[in-house]
């Protein structure tokens, strides 16, 4: 039985295969693994499998799978995952994109209290090298919707991480295209993670395999698991949506505040209207933030980890008066300008605005640190 199994996925990397087996075992060496390395192939039409087979005279602890349908890199991820000969899997790309000097740390981790350890490119210390224009801004983009879904992971997308096999057994993973993180993430059994930052340094032999239809596959996995998340309420990405119920909920009760605290001062107290709007604008707002911080944003000990109380009710405050300046524009742009009856144009006001305090109270107010 092996200590942890490193999947190394390929698909035509003849110029990269030894390098990569040669130094994730020299790592295992190092820090007295007893690791396997597990090379998941997509039939390579070059000679990535016949050098595997030659290192494998000489390394017993290398294997290959070698797969002739249904090709992709997740696919070959997932197939690694059921066939890997060890409870801990790590998961790296062959063409040395990934340090293989964090696969010990990485495996500490999950023998720790972790269920998920990521190697992050977007957290302090960690950074992208010699990439292109467009592939930021591709990558940048999957990051943003990956992160609609795991707000506190960094990096939803990476292609670096280790994993307990118990986290993918019974999942029902859908692998396609190149994100199969995600897919972990949103369907398979876990509580807590971490991130680890590294420096991705782009190829340097052989071409990205980066195209269109791997866009548009990325954009049906995310609809697929948030409408997994729908029916799989013990799902992790379920845990988010309910969060925006909680969120919107928490927000309706804001209303009701403001209305009755408006009216009392109003009619019984007799303050003017302009004071009477501002003290039950400002006593919904620290409704709001109270119930949102005991209760929505509450889970898991997930408080122990983000900033302070002050810090926290200042950053709802700013956040609050964004969405109220956002809503109060929106009624008046379509009101006035777009003829929209009032009634409808504010319930769309309403709306973007709930999006913005949401996002940027998730991204701001109760983000992990």
């Amino acid at each position: 039985m092996y200590d942890l199994t490193v999947i190394i996925p390929t698909f035509k990397e003849e110029a990269n295969i030894r390098n990569i087996v040669t130094e994730v075992d020299a790592v295992f060496s190092r820090n007295n693994l007893n690791g396997e390395i597990l090379v998941v192939d997509d039939n390579s039409p070059d000679r990535t499998i016949s050098i595997v087979n030659e290192i494998k005279k000489t390394k017993l602890n290398v294997n290959i799978i070698v797969r002739l349908a249904d090709h992709g890199l997740s696919q070959s991820v997932a197939e690694g995952f059921v066939q890997a000969s060890s409870d801990i899997l790590v998961v790296i790309d062959a063409d040395l994109s990934h340090p293989p000097s964090l696969i010990p740390t990485m495996y500490r981790e999950i023998m720790g209290e972790y269920d998920i350890v990521i190697g992050s490119r977007y957290m302090d210390g960690g950074g992208i090298k010699k990439w292109p224009l467009k592939r930021r801004v591709i990558s940048l983009g999957a990051t943003f919707l990956g992160r609609l879904l795991f707000p506190d992971v960094s990096d939803p997308v990476s292609g670096f991480f280790a994993v307990r096999k118990s986290v993918v057994a019974n999942a029902q993973l859908k692998p396609r295209g190149y994100k199969i993180l995600l897919e972990v993430l949103g369907k398979g059994t876990w509580e807590k993670d971490k991130e680890i930052p590294f420096e991705f340094v782009d190829r340097e032999i052989g071409s990205s395999k980066l195209k269109l239809k791997t866009i548009v596959e990325y954009a049906q996995q995310v609809i697929d698991i948030t409408l997994f998340s729908f029916l799989h309420h013990e799902s992790a990405a379920w845990r988010e949506w309910k969060r925006v119920f909680k969120f919107g909920l928490v927000g309706i009760s804001g209303i009701v505040v403001n209305q009755g605290i408006l009216i009392f001062l109003k009619e019984f107290a007799g303050f003017p209207l302009p004071v009477a709007s501002l003290f039950a604008i400002e006593i919904a707002i620290l409704n709001n933030f109270l119930w949102n911080d005991l209760w929505t944003f509450k889970s898991g000990g997930q408080q122990q980890k983000i900033s302070s109380w002050w810090h926290r009710l200042i950053s709802f405050q700013i956040v609050s008066a964004g969405g109220a300046v956002i809503n109060f524009a929106i009624l008046n742009v379509l009101a006035y300008m777009m003829g929209i009856d009032y009634r409808i144009a504010n319930i769309i006001g309403i709306l973007v605005g709930f999006a913005w305090n949401f996002l940027l109270n998730r991204r701001m107010t109760w983000i992990r640190k």
